[in-house]
């Protein structure tokens, strides 16, 4: 069952950068009127969100200082510069990279005894990483959706 998770949130991001790949750079960093964020914003935040919640909340790691990009589009942050093509690229290797990471070490074992926590979005304790994991599909569509509307309006 979780191979069958784990692929549907790599074909996820796979499908999440088809959308970027057919933006200009330009189109990435804008803000359209009535909304407080961009494309990338979303997809730069799904990228350390993850991460995040598998290492950081669960207890495995002290803080996220590992997690590439944290400071720039974990939760309540807004885009504060223009993001450069060289990121973009960046953040779309991180987006399939960190989840083989979090799959091979799920194979490992490495989630075999994690700290449950409650998330701030949906406020639902999260016990064990296959709830995490689950719940990671739907926030990365979540922020896949706001894209594609963010898309019609630029």
């Amino acid at each position: 069952m979780m191979n069958e998770v784990f692929d549907f949130i790599i074909n996820s991001r796979k499908a999440f950068i088809q959308l970027i790949d057919g933006l200009t750079i330009e189109e990435l960093n804008k803000i359209p009127d009535g909304f407080n964020n961009n494309i990338i914003w979303n997809f730069g935040h799904i990228v350390v969100s993850t991460q995040t919640l598998c290492y950081v909340r669960t207890g495995i790691l002290q803080d996220a200082a590992s997690v590439k990009f944290n400071e720039y589009y974990k939760k309540d942050t807004k885009p504060s510069y223009t993001v450069t093509e060289e990121e973009v690229a960046e953040l779309k290797a991180i987006a399939l990279e960190s989840i083989e990471k979090i799959k091979e070490d799920y194979a490992n074992g490495k989630f075999s005894s994690i700290t449950p926590f409650i998330t701030a979005t949906y406020g639902v304790q999260m016990n064990s990483i296959e709830e995490i994991l689950i719940t990671t599909i739907g926030h990365d569509n979540v922020h896949q959706g706001y894209s594609w509307a963010l898309k019609r309006q630029i």
